[in-house]
């Protein structure tokens, strides 16, 4: 299974974008496809099977039988001046249309407003006025249901409206033809306004991406090349203001960085030599001479952008839902539209009046409300959490989020901060200096935070030449050789692994045990601090009504004496687990929940209980590559209360979208059935498809947003 991307263009029907993307995932090879109207890319999985020519080749023929025009072509290799120089075009051609747009909207508005007045004083004239009015709004739309028939698609909102406002003249109504067309023309003008607005505020999320990156050729000099260029240890000059293009560590100077399009934090930091700085920084006062620590490919701001811009292509069930359900609606409206106008006279006669009541039926027969305005509200809440510094990777697990019963929770780095300080050290058969030394040399190449705590005070160098082997054994601690010799730096399990004799000891904080040749050399004394953020997040998940649990491989008395002062439940506090000891507990914890269960976690020992559970959420500024990489939600800032946040973003986004078809359904069911018994008429059918459709979008588009202001 692979996955193939496409760039859709000249498509703006939300319910078109439905049929081309069920019409997709029926074709040869073709396991799942998904059409993103906001970002106008068509990605599909497809297995061996799937032949992209014949697929381009049919799925352009029926996408421009469903709305003429709309190309779907490959995606060309991205390029940052290419794509500057195609946004520009793209944004040039949209103010035009929009100019143009506005232009046909206010002449059709002004003789529509006419032939009302007017036509009081002469019928004729607001025969003529209305059907001048008509011709200058709705050309493009009879245009295009006349090209739709020849291709035999009769269910299109062009064709739909086309017999609805035909059918409005035929009955001597030509100003609610033209009023049909012309709200129409505004409601679509608003709807496209809302999802470039939507689609433009995503850009501009992903405006962070660095265009360029100083560095210094042969002869000294400053040169711009692509991040994409940058290797490994190369240095690169970031100047004030500029955008710090991949991660690294300074070398040289010292400024303030501007971190809040990674963690939402607008407090500025201070770095000077040695600070480890994340790239999609802006830079502040300083000139800041930096060493690459990791490809453009696998940096921080790379993977916020890959997350953005892949959020939508996890749909939620409702996403789904609505997007199979409008496949149904219209036929069953027109349908429905068929029985009123053409059987009941049948039966009760007086066609005339049976004819205009299905226009009702027809005139509200689109359901562009529910397609455009749910998945927009999921676009839109993704958006919002990304601005504060919360990654989500997709709608799923957004929805997820409104039905969590349970949060387990990892200790080091997620409840408390991971920044360990050696307390005090007690040498057994060697002195204070001595056992720092060894246990310092055992930690050499080690990425634990407790390991870096003991090479920080690092006080003579280490010779890697002498270096003869490392490896580091999950749940216990490393084992190295250095000159010949057998260095052994971890719990008191690695001692009894490696038959050390030992006395085992009991501290409220974390001991590492240090052996030489399987001579047991002291004791190293370390505490860690809780953030001071974590009790108030345990507080509120339990005002939700969700239990937190916490899972460590500390010691017993560490972990009830942490879990004790967050208020964690005695009996939700598991300790001396070993990462396969996290997994079977997870999977108790799941075992016994009816709801969604969150694991928060940080660590490289955290990946398997972060794809294990229902939702992973990884502590992104701290955490690990694999853990961000297997987690479903990132949270850039290593703040726990950020998970109530996001949970609160689920919630209102569910709350929303519930609005939405609740409103879009109820009030289009309602004029249907008004308009069978003569109660409704084409102004209220107006107000269902073009007036519901408008207050839909803009709900899906500030819905979310007014709730944070």
């Amino acid at each position: 299974m692979k996955k193939v991307e496409y760039e859709v263009k000249n498509l703006d029907c939300a319910g078109c974008a439905g049929k081309i993307q069920y019409k997709a995932g029926t074709m040869k090879g073709v396991f799942n496809a998904n059409l993103d109207l906001y970002k106008k890319r068509f990605i599909l999985e497809v297995d061996e099977d799937f032949e992209e020519d014949s697929f381009l080749s049919t799925i352009n023929i029926f996408a421009n039988s469903i709305e003429p025009g709309t190309e779907i072509v490959k995606l060309e290799e991205y390029n940052e001046e290419e794509e500057l120089k195609r946004r520009e075009e793209e944004r040039k051609k949209e103010e035009l249309e929009e100019k143009k747009e506005k232009i046909t909207i206010i002449i059709g508005l002004i003789l529509f407003l006419m032939a009302i007045i007017l036509g009081r004083i002469s019928y004729n004239l607001r025969i003529i006025l209305a059907v001048i009015a008509y011709v200058i709004l709705g050309w493009d739309v009879v245009l295009k249901s006349f090209k739709n028939i020849l291709k035999g698609n009769f269910m299109d909102e062009n064709f739909l409206m086309t017999i609805a406002t035909f059918g409005a003249f035929y009955l001597g109504e030509s100003t609610e033809a033209v009023g049909v067309m012309l709200f129409y023309k505004i409601g679509e003008y608003f709807q496209d306004k809302a999802v470039s607005n939507s689609r433009k505020s995503i850009e501009k999320l992903l405006d962070i991406r660095p265009e360029y990156a100083n560095i210094k050729n042969k002869d000294g000099e400053l040169v711009k090349v692509s991040p994409k260029k940058l290797k490994i240890g190369d240095i690169i000059v970031v100047k004030a203001g500029e955008k710090i293009p991949v991660d690294g560590i300074v070398i040289k100077g010292n400024s303030t960085l501007n971190t809040a399009a990674l963690t939402g934090e607008s407090l500025p930091i201070e770095v000077d030599v040695d600070s480890e700085i994340l790239s999609g920084s802006l830079n502040g006062a300083g000139t800041l001479e930096i060493k690459v620590t990791k490809l453009f490919a696998d940096s921080t701001i790379n993977k916020i952008i890959s997350m953005v811009e892949n959020a939508s292509n996890k749909k939620a069930e409702s996403e789904k839902f609505i997007t199979k359900f409008a496949r149904y609606y219209t036929p069953i409206v027109v349908i429905s539209a068929i029985i009123v106008g053409v059987f009941l006279p049948l039966i009760l006669g007086d066609f005339n009046l049976w004819f205009g009541r299905a226009l009702i039926f027809l005139v509200i027969s689109c359901p562009c409300a529910l397609v455009l305005s749910v998945p927009l509200t999921f676009f839109s809440s993704i958006g919002i959490a990304s601005k504060q510094g919360i990654l989500i990777k997709g709608g799923n697990y957004l929805e997820a989020l409104t039905s969590v019963g349970s949060v387990v929770f990892d200790k080091t780095g997620t409840l408390t901060k991971g920044k360990f300080k050696i307390d005090s050290l007690e040498a057994i058969n060697c002195s204070e200096e001595e056992l720092l030394k060894i246990a310092q040399i055992g930690e050499y190449y080690s990425n634990h935070p407790i390991g870096k705590t003991i090479l920080s005070q690092l006080n003579s160098e280490i010779d890697e030449d002498y270096m003869e082997g490392y490896k580091e054994l999950s749940g216990f601690g490393v084992v190295a050789y250095y000159e010949g010799k057998e260095i052994l730096v971890g719990n008191y399990k690695l001692m009894k692994e490696y038959e050390v004799v030992v006395e085992e000891k009991e501290y409220a904080g974390t001991i590492i045990y240090t052996a030489l040749d399987r001579e047991f050399l002291g004791y190293i004394y370390i505490s860690d601090e809780i953030k001071s953020d974590s009790k108030e997040t345990i507080l509120e998940l339990s005002k939700n009504g969700i239990d937190s649990y916490m899972l460590t491989g500390d010691n017993k008395k560490i972990g009830e004496m942490v879990g004790e002062k967050l208020g964690i439940k005695k009996e939700n506090i598991f300790t001396q687990l070993l990462p396969q000891g996290k997994v079977n507990q997870l999977q108790s914890i799941l075992d016994n929940s009816n709801k969604k269960v969150i694991f928060v976690g940080d660590g490289v020992n955290d990946a398997p209980v972060l794809s294990m559970a229902d939702i992973g959420i990884a502590m992104g500024g701290v955490g690990s590559d694999i853990a961000v990489e297997t987690a479903d939600i990132v949270i850039m800032k290593d703040e726990p209360s950020k998970i109530i946040e996001v949970l609160k973003i689920a919630n209102i986004n569910k709350k929303v979208v519930i609005q939405n078809i609740v409103f879009a359904l109820g009030i289009k069911i309602l004029v249907m059935i008004l308009g069978v018994f003569g109660i409704a008429n084409m102004w209220m059918a107006i107000f269902s498809d073009v007036g519901v459709s408008l207050l839909a979008v803009l709900n899906a588009s500030w819905g979310v947003k007014r709730y944070f202001k």
